[in-house]
């Protein structure tokens, strides 16, 4: 089956598929056995003929064939091609990604028995090829979803210890049985097992515990046919034989028995011996083999799990040797004796143990090996084990292997022309779903965080490179090369490319100790920019240090040629870091001089002028085997966009930890790695769980407090209901007696039973303390939480406030953000010592965060937003470490000022508002004895004494007065009063304290170093700049305890791992205390461009939904306050785990006044809308992947501007599109008609609905652009973010029969059908403008208007404005054309406005569209679907 794109609307409901489909299933009917035999047959036929063509096969997906045909009317009598044809369609469901394995779950037994017929078909010599290939991907596709308990229970018997009844030796078996007592106690029930089994089950078991067997034999037996080398559907059925062997020996359930099966079938060897490996066509076959070979290795103990260390497994291979040794010398003294006596290291070096064993005949050899426990012979024909095959065995199990992390040392994270022309690149440029990748996979489970580590390294690196290709493949593309006489000619232009003359090499730095190639390599390029314009050279004197560019060295294409890169024109590729770049004066570019700076130069003019000299580190690694000829082809540099090519900064990142021992907590490893209990980590089952919990401002009275918990709640002293918070909270039982019982007697007469054992049931009991009096000032006043949370929010509050992993799933509208705010007040509060990191995966989502925490009561000098983001914060202050540090040094200023003001009232002598520590001497020798004097003084008449002897009366002068009033203040309050008057001077002597440091440290960056691993508390950065800083955050000894990571499931594992790692873990362990994951599963995952990495590798998987998979406790918000109650169905029925019929809504849904009222001008508060072909036209490609539909983009913008006409705010309103095609069209046609309008102006956002994850507004207009294949669009999750970013409105703009061709989409077109209208046309209210006083529900069906199409909404909004405009004339306010202005003054009255495109006179010039704007800038994050 080749790789298809998804089929059309047109050829699903156009094809034979189509009509059978109406004919059998797609009325759901009941459909006679007999009948339905007779259809599959034939329609199995059809596909067999043609191949299993993929295409054909996709149809009878989107026609639903598995769920209304196939599988309904499966029995276990069904024939095999009834069971094939099953076994395809859930490979094909796999493959687009849309599988849900609980079709099978109603009938577990009929599952069971269809599974068992697969493995029969599968393990059957007789079975086609072909089909034993596509039965060989259901069940791996089954062992890659082993979170269903439905497959886990189906798989486990495949894998289990009664699979070493294959084993070659029973003395092989025992020695393996007798090293663990656990072992043999399950050996011995399973084969006890089967003893007392009858003969029906005994076939099942034989089945199950030799399908393994069965099918490694035929495997090899493959690989040794004649013939089978260069037999294209047999090698692609041995690839995934090998692909399915690599996933059961990646993860360690499924690996516990069978790779002790596979080492003793010797496979690794007897696969690279074979002739179907040695021919050198089978590239991908090769790599696979060295995929399994490493994991089979992989040094982890099989039966325990346990990672062993380097020391363990040299010990181990140690006493490996020593034991091949004594043998040696006990049996083959004579020719082994130099073998015997040798050290380890000689031993285990392959050129030295073969010298030593080709002196053994092959008798001797077999003899050897069965000495040492190895198999040398196979129950199948065609295989003979000889002397070279036993050589080649001892030497595998002797010589020493490269380990993954020398693997990932020997992987360069910069790419050449060779690694960009790799056979990887290449296979998943031309991704084949049904054909393996030999690439690792991010799966439910890892052996190991150096397991996990490897897998993330390799692919971020491949896809890196990947990306960085496809860049320099688009640049090569717009400089149209093409080859004349003595010259290369170009006929396009990049600006991300500039031609250049050869690199000048400056310096070589000798190499370091133990290293052959240089230190660095320094180089120079001359740009020559006066013939590129100047933003352009703005962009390339923009290029920072430590950015990377391209040298390339481009000659006419070739497609003779046998490289990529070389049809295309490319010979050479180096990468290279940007050291500086600098002016014709020699000048740093980036200087505060710049280019500017003469140095009492003349200025120059001109070519001079523009000349920049680029100096840049070639990778000296590679530069060491490079030639000089190659440098001396070197013609042009390119460069990549900023944000896309920090690559090599994450690289190292990841490079690194793949060198390093992490430790991650232990309370946290197993559950990462997926083993063991998966609530291990959750807070009840933690040592250190504190016994009192403080919640803080967390509730907002008793009541609140109280309906949060099903558990009863208690109060501590008896009398805290009148109490306000804070709350602190302890988990405990109580003896809850049963109620008594009575029963009659003969006599009527009722007597009181015994009472039953009584029950210890758990209850909640709290107290609470009395929050300090912190000052007479406003400031001084701590901010409160207002928030009413819901049960679900305090669940999720109180779980993350403890210590432990906490993940907690938000569903649209939820409160997230706030949820995951109260937690860092409390963590704050609660631990003043600790240190919390907060992680996004956008600069956007990062400051939306950042911005409610500091509404927080949070001291702003504790808060720390790192990265270039924070330039975007909507704040007054700089929260930057440069900018705090600033902020820091004013606030010392203004505290000194304080502390010279109080010197003053107190009489104080000397400078003491100098310096912090003048200021600390002045606290300790005055201000401190004379507070300790008065308080000293315990006994005070009343109020008025105490004002008297209070010491500061002069310093709190400017408070509110008085600040001691005997009218309404008791003695004890007074005190109170005084008490938190010292707090106040208390704290601005703390803060100087702190501050001192930053006194003393002299440089701008010190102290920006100090502020971040002494001072901050609380730290934001996006997952990027964790990755990208790691180096630099570990070496200033950074330390935190609390990592609370937003928008989780939007980040990929790697990104979700790294911010837990960046703290030195020298000592071996782990500080964190508290990890809390914050997403929505079913939203967006990470954004992977490439499908062979989204799919394949499933790099889209997030460490939030694999924790998820794996039944980590979770808490589910399950209360909507964002959006109207009827537009919340749209997508609440995606939510139903959360309650029992999904989402609730809040009572602000139905209290506030924005939604008690319709929108203004709409029948509909949401309405889907049909939109027809536009101009005979629908969706457009004008380049691929860059996806367009004018029609709808028409559309969108006509309800935009006839909003604006009725007076909606623009920021008030977004529109959104899943396309980056169409989101440019949009923006091109606002541009045009809108954006210098003053009427109109442009919409708060048009952005993709990737893009707008997160985001919200009132009103939404989407656009979903498809009319001839549905694409990415059947991903659920994508269409639950577009329908849930609306307030108050949501007008869908699409094509009907297109979505009702998915069945994963159809539930949302059922729920806009709520607001269906005749034909699916825009029914507009007329007579309204903004805001509405109708009823939110209420209609008028007299003032109803129906739009027939975009033509018609068209019409309609020029009359309207036709309309206003003969009215303004009318009443004279318009005697000529009006004028913008006059225009602008008619909106501000709030009178209906005019479109300028109808008032020509008026009309000013718009700017021209950037419409011709390079090809490249229209194609960033183009590559929406693959």
């Amino acid at each position: 089956m080749a790789a298809k794109s998804s089929p059309t609307v047109a050829e699903i409901y156009g094809s034979s598929f189509a009509n059978l489909a109406h004919a059998n299933w797609s009325a759901d009917q009941e459909q006679p056995i007999e009948s339905a035999d007779q259809v599959i047959s034939g329609l199995f036929s059809q596909l067999e003929k043609e191949g299993f063509n993929g295409h054909s096969l996709l149809i009878l997906d989107h026609l639903l064939c598995l769920e209304k045909f196939l599988w309904p009317c499966w029995t276990s009598e069904a024939k095999d091609d009834h069971t094939i044809f099953v076994a395809i369609a859930v490979v094909v469901k796999q493959w687009d990604r849309v599988m849900d394995w609980n079709l099978f779950s109603n009938n577990e037994e009929l599952f069971n028995s269809f599974f068992q017929r697969i493995l029969t078909i599968s393990s059957t010599n007789g079975t086609p090829v072909q089909i034993r290939t596509y039965l060989i991907s259901f069940i791996d596709a089954a062992f890659q979803s082993l979170d269903s308990s439905l497959i886990r229970r189906a798989c486990a018997p495949l894998l289990s210890i009664s699979i070493w009844n294959f084993l070659h030796s029973s003395s092989t078996r025992d020695a393996l049985l007798d090293s663990n007592s656990l072992l043999k106690k399950s050996w011995r029930l399973a084969t006890k097992k089967f003893d007392v089994a009858d003969d029906v089950q005994k076939v099942r078991l034989r089945l199950e515990r030799g399908w393994l067997y069965s099918i490694v034999l035929d495997l090899v037996h493959l690989l040794y046919v004649e013939g089978t080398d260069t037999a294209a559907p047999v090698i692609g059925y041995m690839e995934r034989v090998l692909e399915l062997l690599i996933d059961i020996v990646s993860q360690l359930p499924t690996r516990r028995f069978s790779n002790t099966l596979l080492k003793d079938l010797n496979l690794s060897i007897a696969i690279k011996l074979s002739p179907a490996y040695k021919n050198e066509k089978n590239i991908l076959l090769r790599q696979l083999h060295e995929i399994l070979d490493l994991y089979m290795n992989f040094p982890i103990d099989d039966l325990t799990g346990v990672l062993l260390s380097k020391e363990e497994l040299q010990t181990r291979n140690s006493k490996q040797v020593l034991r091949f040794q004594k043998i040696a010398l006990d049996h083959f003294k004579e020719k082994l004796l130099v073998l015997g006596l040798a050290n380890y290291g000689s031993v285990s070096k392959r050129e030295d143990l073969l010298e030593n064993l080709e002196s053994l005949t092959e008798n001797e050899l077999k003899s050897l090996c069965d000495h040492l426990g190895m198999a040398t012979e196979y129950p199948v024909p065609g295989i003979s084990i000889d002397k070279q095959f036993m050589i080649e065995l001892l030497a595998y199990k002797f010589v020493r292997r490269l380990g993954m992390e020398e693997k990932c040392e020997a992987l360069y994270s910069l790419p050449t022309e060779k690694s960009l022309s790799s056979t990887i690149l290449q296979q998943t440029s031309t991704f084949d779903p049904l054909k393996p990748l030999a690439i690792p996979r991010f799966s439910l489970q890892y052996l190991s965080t150096n397991d996990f580590l490897y897998r993330a390294f390799e692919l971020y690196r491949l896809e890196s490179f990947f990306e960085i290709k496809c860049d320099i493949e688009s640049i090569i593309d717009r400089l149209k090369l093409h080859h004349s006489p003595g010259d290369l000619k170009l006929s396009g232009f990049s600006r991300m490319a500039q031609r250049i003359s050869r690199p000048a090499i400056l310096e070589t730095a000798p190499a370091q100790v133990g290293e052959s190639h240089p230190a660095y390599v320094r180089a120079e390029l001359y740009l020559e920019l006066d013939r590129v314009n100047e933003d352009i050279q703005k962009e390339w004197e923009a290029l920072r240090p430590g950015e990377v560019v391209f040298l390339v060295a481009v000659q006419a294409p070739n497609s003779k040629a046998e490289s990529e890169l070389e049809k295309i024109g490319i010979k050479y590729i180096r990468a290279a870091e940007v050291a500086g770049i600098y002016d014709h004066n020699s000048n740093p570019v980036h200087s505060s001089g710049g280019s500017q700076s003469l140095n009492g130069r003349k200025p120059l003019y001109g070519r001079l002028a523009r000349r920049r000299r680029l100096h840049v580190n070639i990778d000296p690694t590679t530069y060491s085997q490079d030639s000089d000829k190659l440098y001396d082809s070197i013609n042009f540099v390119f460069r990549r966009r900023v944000r896309e090519n920090n690559f090599k900064t994450i690289l190292d990142s990841v490079k690194d930890l793949t060198q390093t021992n992490i430790a991650i907590p232990d309370w946290l490893v197993d559950v990462f790695l997926g083993y063991g209990d998966p609530a291990s980590a959750s807070y009840e089952n933690l040592p250190n769980r504190p016994e009192r919990v403080d919640l803080n401002d967390t509730f907002i009275n008793w009541g609140h407090l109280t309906s949060s918990f099903d558990k009863k709640v208690v109060s501590a002293d008896g009398n805290l209901e009148a109490s306000l918070p804070p709350y602190v909270l302890r988990e405990t039982t109580e003896i809850a007696p049963p109620p008594k019982t009575l029963k009659k007697t003969k006599g009527r007469k009722k007597v009181e039973l015994e009472p039953v054992e009584q029950k210890e049931v758990p209850v909640i009991e709290v107290s609470t303390y009395h929050v300090p009096n912190m000052g007479p000032y406003l400031v001084d006043t701590r901010k409160r939480n207002k928030i009413p949370f819901t049960p679900a929010q305090v669940k999720a509050i109180y779980s993350a406030t403890n210590p432990g992993l906490t993940l907690i799933v938000g569903p649209p509208g939820t409160g997230k953000t706030d949820v995951a705010t109260q937690i860092i007040s409390n963590i704050y509060h609660n631990n003043p010592k600790q240190r919390t990191l907060v992680v996004t995966h956008s600069n956007q989502a990062l400051n939306r965060l950042f911005e409610k925490i500091i509404a927080l009561d949070i001291d702003e000098r504790h808060l720390l937003r790192l990265g270039h983001g924070e330039d975007d914060l909507r704040t007054e202050a700089s929260y930057s470490r440069y900018g705090r540090v600033e902020n820091i040094l004013d606030r010392r200023e203004i505290l000194l000022k304080e502390v010279a003001r109080l010197s003053e009232s107190v009489g104080g002598q000397g400078p003491h508002g100098e310096s912090c520590e003048a200021a600390g001497y002045f606290y300790r020798v005055f201000v401190l004895p004379t507070w300790q004097k008065f308080k000293a003084r315990h006994e005070f008449a009343d109020v008025e004494s105490l004002s008297r002897e209070f010491p500061f009366h002069a310093y709190f002068a400017n408070a509110p007065q008085p600040l001691f009033n005997p009218a309404i203040h008791s003695l004890e309050e007074a005190k109170e009063i005084a008490d938190g008057c010292f707090r106040h001077l208390e704290k601005i002597f703390r803060e100087l304290d702190d501050i001192r440091p930053f006194e003393l440290l002299r440089t701008a960056k010190a102290r920006a170093n100090y502020l971040l691993t002494r001072e901050a508390r609380i730290i934001a950065l996006t997952s990027t700049h964790a990755a990208m800083r790691r180096r630099e955050i570990i070496s200033l000894g950074f330390r935190y305890e609390n990592v609370i990571v937003e928008e989780a499931a939007q980040l990929t594992e790697i990104d979700s791992f790294i911010p837990l790692t960046l703290q030195s873990t020298a000592s071996g362990e782990n500080v964190l205390e508290r990890v809390v994951l914050i997403g929505d599963h079913f939203q967006n995952a990470p954004i992977i461009q490439n499908p062979a990495f989204q799919h394949y590798a499933n790099m889209e998987q997030s460490m939030f939904s694999r924790l998820l998979r794996l039944n980590v406790p979770s808490v589910t918000l399950d209360a909507q306050g964002r959006a109207r109650p009827e537009i919340a169905e749209l997508y609440s029925w995606r939510y139903k785990f959360a309650g029992k019929t999904g989402l609730t809504n809040l009572p602000i849904c139905y209290e506030n006044e924005e939604y008690k009222f319709a929108n203004a001008g709409f029948k509909h508060s949401f309405q889907f809308i049909n939109v027809e072909d536009y101009n005979g036209c629908g969706e457009t490609e004008p380049s691929p992947h860059f996806i367009q539909n004018l029609g709808e983009a028409e559309y969108a913008v006509a309800i935009y501007m006839y909003m604006r006409l009725l007076g909606y705010p623009a920021d008030k309103i977004s529109i959104l599109t899943p396309y980056m095609g169409q989101k440019v069209l949009i923006q091109n046609i606002l541009a045009e008609r809108c954006k210098r309008n003053p009427i109109f102006r442009l919409p708060r956002t048009v952005a993709t609905v990737d893009q707008y994850q997160g985001e919200q507004n009132d009103y939404i207009i989407l656009s979903l652009v498809r009319t001839k294949r549905i694409g990415y669009l059947r991903d659920i999750r994508r269409m639950t973010v577009a329908m849930s970013r609306a307030r108050l409105g949501l007008y869908v703009l699409g094509r009907r029969y297109l979505l009702e061709s998915s069945v994963e989409i159809k539930p949302f077109l059922e729920t806009l059908d709520a607001n269906q209208s005749e034909g699916d046309k825009l029914e507009l209210s007329i007579g309204e403008m903004f805001p509405s006083a109708r009823a939110s529900g209420e209609i008028d069906d007299s003032k109803v208007v129906i739009m027939e199409g975009v033509e018609h909404l068209g019409k309609f909004v020029y009359e309207m404005t036709m309309r206003k405009v003969d009215k303004m004339r009318e009443e004279g306010a318009l005697t000529a054309a009006p004028t913008l202005a006059q225009i602008a003054e008619a909106d501000q009255a709030g009178e209906i406005g005019i479109d300028d495109e109808d008032l020509g006179n008026a009309r000013e010039e718009f700017d021209e569209v950037e419409g011709d704007m390079e090809d490249d800038e229209m194609d960033e994050d183009a590559m929406d679907e693959e």
